[in-house]
């Protein structure tokens, strides 16, 4: 079975979101860790959570290598 390099879900999109015990439902505050590159950010704010993804989304997909690439 061939995987699909177009996945509706790909990996480099997955992240673990971390909320800060001192975080409240007013006060949402953590870090954002993508789970492919190790990349993490803190935030304040529902908002800026939101606005980090986005930024992770607006980042260009990396490009695959092949096993004959050097």
């Amino acid at each position: 079975m061939a995987m699909n390099a177009d996945s509706k879900y790909p990996n480099r999109r997955a992240y673990v979101v971390k909320v800060r015990s001192d975080a409240t439902r007013g006060a949402l505050r953590g870090r954002l860790e993508n789970l492919i590159t190790c990349d993490q950010r803190d935030f304040e704010s529902a908002q800026e959570l939101l606005d980090l993804i986005e930024r992770d989304l607006d980042k260009p997909a990396p490009r695959h290598r092949s096993p004959t690439d050097r």
